[in-house]
């Protein structure tokens, strides 16, 4: 702590991200990364873009990156006013909680959920109030009517438990709450479940926000966008443009637009990603693990006789890395992203082994 720091930042708990380690030969199953690269066709859009000289990278990109907007509305069926794009779905929330959400009345989230929540309410000085989860960890949509609040949030797939809520729950939220916004993190929901943005043109009060990290294997890109009504789009923006005109640069901006256009590469990766989910929950259950349904590219498990911290730390003495949460109700559970069927199967041969 310094006494040049401001009050904000002394009082802050920031978000801690998956941990990239340094280790040699490992099998890295901790951060929800796809396996597999991204299209081809967007590196090559990349490449393009770069040029020999590079030479274009003098210039700055378009700060509202129409072609990009273009790429997703044609997507969804959307129009390019509908839609908002940033440095990766985490600005995107960002902006959307202090653009959308920061009210007088707390804002709703699950008790179990991804944990940037609380740390943007952090930042932003917002009230919040968490809703419990079921015994089962799924969703209950009439926990969110008739509680007055600022806005709701929640991502579906829930993070980091994978189960999936069904659209017309959704709708239920969004119709019991016409005074506030509901926003969809919908990070994983390539693998799994319905997207929520046709209900955006049911709703004026529904955004629903992707990204590009996991699904298009663009982690390292930072991409992510919101689609919506209008008038909460040009909410976003203008948070945006008082805080950081040019967040795409002109490479992902190329990438982003090619990777949005291969449907053919893109269904391929989803559908080895849940097959190879399908077969590692089965051996995992095999076991003794249990693993809860899950519509993500990675599973939610406990042993029913062992201490998650342990087998973690046993893991990673054999170079595989999961990810473990000290955090009540999910203690003894491990958040295990699916990797090719080679990286899953050692890590079940090396449980096998624990185990034993």
């Amino acid at each position: 702590m310094s006494r040049f720091w401001s009050p904000v930042v002394r009082d802050l708990t920031p978000y801690v991200p998956g941990e990239q380690p340094k280790i040699a030969n490992l099998i890295k199953l901790n951060t929800n990364e796809n396996p597999y690269p991204p299209s081809p066709k967007a590196v090559a859009a990349m490449q393009a873009e770069l040029g020999e000289d590079g030479a274009r990278l003098r210039l700055y990109p378009d700060p509202n990156a129409d072609l990009l907007k273009q790429a997703v509305a044609r997507r969804y069926g959307a129009t390019p006013d509908q839609v908002f794009v940033g440095n990766g779905s985490d600005e995107v929330l960002a902006h959307a909680f202090l653009a959308l959400l920061k009210h007088d009345a707390p804002i709703l989230f699950p008790d179990i959920t991804y944990s940037f929540y609380p740390v943007y309410c952090g930042l932003y000085d917002i009230d919040y109030e968490t809703v419990p989860l079921a015994e089962d960890f799924t969703l209950n949509a009439a926990d969110y009517a008739g509680r007055p609040n600022g806005g709701i949030i929640f991502p579906n797939p829930n993070a980091p438990t994978g189960r999936v809520l069904a659209l017309d729950a959704i709708a239920d939220i969004a119709r019991a709450n016409p005074d506030s916004v509901v926003v969809v993190d919908e990070a994983y929901i390539d693998f799994g479940g319905t997207t929520a943005i046709p209900l955006t043109r049911r709703f004026d009060n529904v955004l629903v926000i992707h990204t590009l990290s996991k699904s298009r294997s663009l982690a390292g890109l930072r991409v992510g966008y919101a689609i919506g009504h209008p008038a909460l789009i040009e909410a976003l923006e203008r948070v945006k443009n008082s805080f950081n005109s040019y967040p795409l640069d002109r490479l992902a901006i190329a990438g982003a637009v090619a990777a949005i256009e291969d449907d053919a590469w893109f269904a391929d990766c989803c559908r080895k990603v849940i097959a190879t989910r399908e077969t590692l929950t089965a051996e995992l259950t095999q076991l003794g693990f249990e693993v809860l349904p899950s519509g993500a590219n990675f599973v939610f498990a406990r042993h029913l006789g062992r201490d998650a911290g342990e087998l973690a730390k046993a893991l990673r003495e054999r170079s595989i890395i999961v990810r473990h949460f000290k955090l009540p109700r999910i203690d003894q559970f491990l958040r295990i992203t699916v990797g090719t069927d080679a990286e899953c199967t050692a890590l079940t041969q090396a449980l096998g082994d624990i185990l034993a």
